[in-house]
């Protein structure tokens, strides 16, 4: 089964076809319907060596079907805390993100 690591935003990603994952949520037309990353930093399969990138593969790519625009992930709670200073704050945060089916590899 082929797979790639792919960087999107700063982080790094290893998918393979078929495969649902969450990525940052981005600007792109009304009528789009696949994204393409051409980050690619590794390409591996099973049986051959993986080709390495230096640090991106060059031509390599892969494609994605938007499957959701906008999914907020889980709520997370920021709290600050002084004691005896009376010093105290709460603030939570919800990210939104784009959910992304891989169709392809290319490479």
């Amino acid at each position: 089964m082929q797979y790639a690591i792919i960087e999107d935003s700063g982080s790094q990603l290893k998918v393979r076809s078929g495969d649902v994952i969450e990525v940052d949520l981005r600007d792109l037309a009304d009528d789009a319907k696949t994204v393409t990353f051409d980050r690619v930093l590794l390409i591996g399969d099973g049986e051959k060596a993986a080709k390495i990138g230096t640090p991106y593969i060059g031509g390599a790519s892969v494609t994605a079907d938007i499957v959701e625009r906008e999914v907020k992930g889980e709520k997370i709670d920021i709290v600050k805390y002084k004691r005896r200073k009376n010093y105290k704050r709460k603030q939570g945060h919800r990210q939104r993100y784009m959910l992304v089916k891989v169709s392809g590899i290319k490479g």
